[in-house]
């Protein structure tokens, strides 16, 4: 299955919880919680190339599966990892304590995140 594609974000769960957790300031979380992100998947076998716009942020991450790489945090920080790939349609990897999931189900993508107790859902479709 590939995720090649571009998504468009319909729906985010427990957003302000998460981000609070995370340390961004209220006054970006306010900002950000009713943005509509649009999200860019290239796939080409274990390469991805991921472009995710938000409002006037755009944020690129580039990775090869079971390959170490380097990824930004939603706070800008750039932190090594290794994004792993489950079955053919799930994506894991762990940023700095943050468990970070996305699972491809036909024409959507949903993204988890959770850090301690606190589970951030986004559920975007493709367009």
């Amino acid at each position: 299955m590939s995720f090649t594609g571009k998504y468009e974000l319909q729906f985010q769960e427990n957003f302000e919880p998460f981000m609070k957790a995370i340390g961004v300031p209220d006054e970006q979380i306010q900002k950000g919680k009713d943005i509509k992100s649009i999200s860019e998947i290239v796939q080409d076998g274990k390469k991805f190339n991921i472009t995710v716009t938000t409002g006037s942020k755009v944020i690129h991450q580039e990775f090869t599966i079971g390959e170490e790489c380097e990824l930004q945090t939603l706070l800008g920080e750039k932190v090594k990892t290794v994004v792993q790939m489950e079955g053919n349609n799930r994506l894991i990897t762990n940023l700095k304590g943050i468990t970070s999931v996305t699972e491809l189900n036909g024409d959507t993508i949903t993204h988890t995140m959770k850090i301690g107790d606190i589970t951030y859902k986004r559920v975007s479709k493709r367009i």
